[in-house]
């Protein structure tokens, strides 16, 4: 089968020279020389870059606006013995480079798949007590398998419209299409309204049977982070650097806002979006780039995290979809042995931004009223609220990229060209989007273009 990574190189090769770039750094140095390559973002997708350029014997200079690494991987301790992600939580079966990382650095990778809960329509069914119709499971398996035979032409069709409208033309209808909206909706952070059919099923078709929601790194995935820092050297990392101009010549210029400036050979821009398009770039960025980062939207999605002093839901692979406003829920602190435990209440879209706004008494009470009918009376049981809403994230404005309709092969193969001495890495760049294995990819793909 044509995956997508191998479908997005086939037709980015065969389109006006996507991905055509200046002869790489490897064909006129040798891979010890002292060159010296800006990385703006520490996230994973920089932190990445950098280790590998790093390997090859670059001299490697990483500016963050923040003051920590790891990006949107932002582990948290809610209380001294339970950590929690308030940014990226999954690390997929497939997600070979990660796991390869985790074991260069010793890392333990722990289960963290679940068993889907539901309330809809005001009634509770437990994990393995509800299903999709037993016809639209039938057409769903085989909608799995003729992807499999999917032409070049056939991906680029499923392109042009949304993953609704797939579903719809396919069968899918009433409690079925209610399900999937919900289900759907939380992999990708927006209504299936918004998403093209091409990137839903794909991710569907290519996935583990979980969707990746499999595995995660013990400690806190920025303890992943936190390693590749120490590899690259913690002196080479400089926070508090938010980029404000670039300029190009036969060399490049790095400026930040605390007025500090360096002086590159070469620039990995590991940044989202939106903060790219706050950056003064000199010359200006093509046309085409600057306007597909303008287009690019990334997921409004909100996360409560809700400290309970016992864990009622008994089983530590718990998570519920709901049709209410609270969405959905997940045990954020399995593996971690504690009487207390946190849910954390996911919610995407239009719901993330109401959610966002809520107080802790307002919120507390929209709990009650989607879980204690199923549950019993909860209000006794809730120690603390922490909320994170990445819509009104200032470097981000989003969790993570979303192509809508049309996109995938016009927006995204553009936002991954370089620019004479600058290369591009992030997840939104990746072969699937909203995953850490993605941004590690595209950040070494960018210091392999190096050299």
């Amino acid at each position: 089968m044509t995956t997508r990574r191998k479908f997005l190189q086939q037709t980015a090769l065969a389109g006006a020279g996507l991905f055509v770039s200046a002869p790489s750094l490897a064909n006129i140095f040798s891979p010890n020389s002292n060159l010296h390559v800006v990385i703006m973002g520490a996230g994973l997708a920089g932190l990445s870059a950098a280790y590998k350029l790093k390997q090859k014997g670059f001299k490697v200079t990483v500016l963050e606006s923040q003051k920590r690494v790891g990006g949107r991987v932002f582990s948290h301790n809610i209380q001294p013995d339970l950590v929690i992600e308030l940014g990226g939580e999954w690390v997929g079966n497939s997600h070979t480079r990660l796991q390869e990382l985790c074991g260069e650095f010793n890392l333990e990778l722990e289960n963290n798949q679940f068993d889907t809960h539901l309330i809809y329509k005001d009634e509770y069914f437990p994990a393995g007590k509800w299903n999709y119709s037993e016809n639209w499971n039938k057409k769903f398996d085989q909608i799995i398998k003729e992807y499999e035979n999917f032409s070049d032409a056939d991906k680029l069709a499923l392109d042009q419209y949304d993953w609704w409208r797939f579903l719809i033309n396919k069968g899918c209808e009433g409690r079925d299409l209610d399900i999937r909206e919900l289900l759907d909706s939380t992999d990708f952070g927006e209504s299936i309204r918004h998403v093209s059919a091409f990137a839903a099923l794909a991710e569907y078709a290519e996935s583990s049977e979980k969707n990746e929601m499999d595995l995660k790194i013990k400690g806190g995935n920025k303890m992943l982070a936190e390693k590749l820092a120490d590899a690259i050297g913690r002196e080479n990392i400089l926070f508090d650097h938010k980029v404000s101009r670039v300029k190009q010549t036969d060399k490049v210029s790095v400026v930040c806002t605390n007025g500090k400036s360096f002086t590159a050979d070469k620039v990995v821009c590991a940044l989202p979006t939106f903060a790219m398009s706050k950056i003064d770039w000199q010359p200006g960025l093509p046309e085409n780039k600057a306007k597909a980062i303008q287009e690019l939207q990334y997921a409004r999605i909100n996360k409560r995290a809700i400290l309970f002093n016992e864990r009622f839901w008994k089983v530590e692979n718990f998570d519920l979809i709901t049709d209410e406003m609270p969405h959905y829920f997940y045990h954020a602190t399995k593996n971690q042995k504690a009487k207390e435990g946190v849910l954390i209440s996911y919610t995407i879209g239009e719901k993330a931004a109401v959610a966002a706004n809520r107080t802790h008494d307002r919120y507390q009470k929209e709990l009650e009223t989607t879980l204690s009918p199923h549950f019993g009376k909860l209000d006794h049981l809730v120690k603390d609220q922490l909320n994170y809403y990445w819509g009104a994230d200032e470097r981000t404005m989003g969790a993570y990229a979303l192509y809508g309709i049309g996109q995938w092969f016009t927006v995204k193969p553009i936002l991954a060209e370089p620019f004479e001495h600058i290369h591009f890495a992030g997840e939104h760049i990746a072969d699937w989007q909203g995953f850490m294995e993605g941004a590690i990819n595209t950040g070494e793909d960018a210091a392999d273009a190096i050299g």
